[in-house]
């Protein structure tokens, strides 16, 4: 007799030999897009870069991060009301890098940041960025997700990026450039399949 699926969720987690090691061998060798996250809870901004944004729907446009319970910024960042989500290019690669180091500081005198009239600070050379509301926080084991729907758009958001994208893989940043195989049909997710668009 089949299980429903909340029986399904409530049966003891178990975790066989050498899977933790596979999973970490596995996600280290997945690209991933870099975003970084800037907030103010009121206390100070703080910034972070993160390697685990996705999009979850279009319509309202949302979106989803997870925080780590080991950094002092991701405190700060699942108490704010807002946030602002930067997607990074290659031309970016410096800032990100600043934002993933601890102890920097990421509004320092040499850093290049504004704020929005309601008060999120924010980095304005990164072309591409939204202003979000969160909308969730779901506590886990070690970390937190967050889910947040978008509420602005920067200038020129609907314009083609030149720039490669900066993705995160095998523990090294590298630039995201389309195939040369020109005779070759791109493939392509529908919405109706997944969350890519």
């Amino acid at each position: 007799m089949a299980q429903s699926g909340k029986q399904e969720r409530e049966a003891p987690a178990t975790v066989a030999a050498g899977v933790t090691e596979a999973f970490m061998m596995a996600f280290r060798h997945h690209p991933a897009g870099v975003a970084i996250i800037t907030a103010d809870p009121g206390d100070g901004p703080v910034a972070l870069t993160v390697s685990s944004l996705i999009s979850i729907s279009a319509s309202p446009p949302m979106v989803a991060f997870s925080l780590s319970d080991n950094s002092s910024s991701a405190h700060a960042v699942r108490r704010a009301q807002t946030v602002v989500v930067h997607f990074v290019r290659r031309s970016d690669r410096e800032l990100a890098r600043l934002c993933a180091t601890s102890g920097r500081d990421r509004f320092g005198p040499d850093v290049r940041w504004a704020r929005f009239e309601s008060g999120e600070p924010y980095y304005p050379d990164v072309g591409l960025w939204f202003r979000a509301a969160v909308r969730g926080l779901f506590p886990l084991p070690g970390a937190c997700l967050v889910s947040a729907e978008l509420l602005e758009a920067s200038p020129g958001a609907h314009e083609e990026r030149r720039d490669d994208a900066l993705v995160y893989a095998n523990r090294a940043w590298h630039g995201l450039r389309p195939m040369a195989d020109a005779g070759l049909a791109p493939l392509f997710l529908w919405p109706d399949d997944s969350a890519t668009f």
